[in-house]
């Protein structure tokens, strides 16, 4: 099998050269708690690096696009072609646009659409082209939210822009998973490489509340956990990028979590062992998620490009900001709940 053509993250003179980040693609982090930031090198208009030309009649992915039988098997065979010949390009972390695009949310959009059946509200507030930090509340045992919240910023934004999320380092642990989420576009949370992908234009996505969110019990729902200190904020002043607000309801429903094995969790080394009235009484089938009803809703953006220089360092202005932000998140999920008609419908 061929190997891709690498795009690199930025040029040998600016001081992000592949050689500092290329080196952490297996999911390592730096000494300085870095990660790889799998940028896509600054097309935030949805024409990634490395994705097929709209006018290239072999280009489009499985299940995408119309036409006859014949059509969408030679389409398919064109991607099979290109992914044994090596013929796309990937970041040097390891994001795939094309692979992503045309694969990866092909699989979820089920998830997404059928079965989740996810109501997007106002993905206007994410500029169409530049930066943009997206902050919202993480929630529902396994981090599903993460994956439709990425199907819902590239489906329904009008430039079906690619939502960069980070992640905590457990998920660049795990086989399979490490390479299926940098082939994602998904990066290691850390204040260096974000800052890179908001330099470069990128969207990117933080849930603060981390496993403390995720991993909270049910009888928490929807009562969002401590944001951190802030780091998340500081990263957009940096950047001058605005932070978008977003609350999601229907997630915290998906795995009831009623009881928390703290032993289970010690001997694999995970933050929790999730206990819900399906799992792990009913083995595999206890891990399928509950057919919610969810609503994903972006709020007003929060400028911080007129802000004065420095002010990323002022510890106060961190925590009203942030203190903004999560009031923010936590007041819509309240309205969005008073909204709700049933979990399921």
């Amino acid at each position: 099998m061929g190997e891709a053509k690498v795009i690199p993250f930025g040029s040998p003179d600016d001081g992000s050269g592949s050689g500092r980040r290329g080196n952490r693609q297996g999911g390592q982090a730096n000494p300085g708690g870095g990660a790889s930031a799998s940028g896509a090198g600054g097309h935030e208009s949805g024409q990634a690096a490395g994705a097929p030309r709209a006018d290239d009649p072999g280009t489009e992915g499985p299940g995408q696009g119309g036409g006859s039988w014949e059509q969408k098997v030679a389409q398919g065979l064109a991607f099979l072609r290109r992914r044994v010949t090596g013929e796309y390009e990937v970041d040097d972390f390891g994001y795939d646009p094309e692979l992503t695009d045309q694969v990866l949310m092909s699989l979820l959009r089920p998830l997404y659409e059928k079965y989740f059946r996810v109501e997007v509200r106002g993905v206007e507030n994410i500029p169409d082209d530049g930066s943009a930090l997206v902050v919202s509340n993480h929630s529902g045992t396994l981090p599903m939210d993460g994956l439709m919240l990425q199907v819902a910023v590239h489906d329904n934004h009008p430039a079906q822009r690619h939502l960069r999320l980070l992640a905590a380092d457990l998920v660049f642990m795990l086989p399979v998973v490490n390479s299926i989420a940098r082939k994602a576009g998904h990066t290691l949370a850390c204040a260096e490489d974000a800052e890179a992908l908001l330099g470069r234009g990128e969207v990117v996505g933080v849930m603060p509340e981390g496993f403390k969110g995720l991993g909270k019990p049910f009888s928490d729902r929807y009562k969002l956990q401590r944001f951190g200190r802030g780091g998340f904020v500081s990263t957009a002043l940096r950047a001058g990028a605005p932070i978008v607000p977003c609350s999601i309801v229907g997630a915290e429903e998906i795995y009831p979590m009623v009881g928390n094995s703290r032993t289970l969790a010690r001997l694999l080394g995970f933050p929790y062992f999730p206990v819900t009235p399906t799992f792990p009484w009913l083995g595999p089938l206890g891990a399928v998620p509950l057919p919610t009803k969810w609503t994903i809703q972006f709020g007003e953006p929060i400028e911080t490009d007129g802000y004065p220089a420095g002010s990323a360092d002022d510890p106060m202005l961190m925590f009203n900001l942030t203190d903004q932000i999560r009031e923010t998140i936590q007041h819509t999920l309240y309205k969005l709940l008073v909204q709700r008609r049933s979990v399921f419908f």
